[in-house]
């Protein structure tokens, strides 16, 4: 892994491959740019770059709270610095919480954006209930206590016996998420505000995918949107981590979107 810092502390990052489009990738809550260990090398007409965001993975982490803007203005900020233009950004989960603010804020930045199993929609009364359980856990019993709850509810329900491989990996690479970096990155998705309009008002090509067994954001929470320029998809085999169950398939829902260069 590559740094760069980017203010008060170093993002790292995966800089791969070559090609005419640029592809930022930004994974989930808990995650790191291992997530898409499958996917980059899928992606092979591109340059590929995964960052860890702040908290996560290799990457650093201010000693005050943050928002979901303050984590895309730290992607801006690491573009700048890497004079990246007219790329592509696809955020899974929390991920594309922080690309859809990349969106409102620097859409001069792209040149296309997609979800993965996320939502422009804020959390709910439930959700944020959730979120506060979720805060407590992890300062009560450790983060590695809620990683290890939390690993078997992202995928599909009906295939754990041939994902085990799969879930302890995913589980890894949570445990290397800073604990302080996990209850404030909660704490930020709590107080995320309905992005709608970062998908609506504009014609900047939108990629949504959903999984059809998805228990963290089901596919209704998905598609919330429909206009000529949003793009939408369901993989029938996934829970929230297409990313892991169908990887040849997302990597070739993104590479068509990228192709069809609208």
């Amino acid at each position: 892994m590559e740094k760069q810092h980017v203010g008060e502390f170093d993002l790292a990052f995966q800089d791969r491959g070559e090609g005419e489009d640029t592809v930022i990738l930004l994974h989930g809550f808990c995650g790191s740019s291992a997530y898409w260990q499958d996917i980059i090398p899928l992606l092979d007409s591109s340059r590929v770059i995964t960052i860890d965001l702040r908290g996560h993975g290799k990457s650093g982490i201010s000693d005050s709270p943050f928002s979901i803007e303050d984590m895309a203005k730290d992607i801006h900020y690491f573009m700048d610095q890497k004079q990246l233009e007219n790329v592509y950004i696809f955020g899974h989960s929390l991920g594309g919480y922080v690309t859809l603010a990349i969106a409102e804020l620097y859409r001069e930045k792209l040149k296309g954006f997609g979800l993965i199993h996320s939502t422009v929609l804020p959390d709910n009364v439930e959700a944020k209930e959730n979120r506060l359980k979720s805060i407590a856990v992890i300062k009560e019993n450790g983060l590695n206590t809620f990683v290890d709850d939390l690993a078997p509810k992202l995928f599909n329900p009906n295939k754990l016996n041939v994902l085990k491989d799969e879930i302890r990996l995913t589980k890894e690479i949570g445990y290397e998420t800073s604990p302080v970096g996990a209850v404030e990155t909660l704490k930020a998705m709590r107080n995320r505000k309905d992005r709608s309009a970062a998908i609506n008002n504009n014609n900047t090509p939108v990629l949504l995918i959903a999984g059809e067994h998805d228990q963290i954001i089901p596919k209704e929470n998905v598609f919330q949107e429909e206009a000529p320029h949003i793009h939408t998809e369901v993989l029938s085999e996934s829970g929230h981590m297409s990313l892991f169950e169908q990887p040849e398939k997302l990597a070739y829902i993104i590479k068509e979107f990228i192709n069809q260069k609208q």
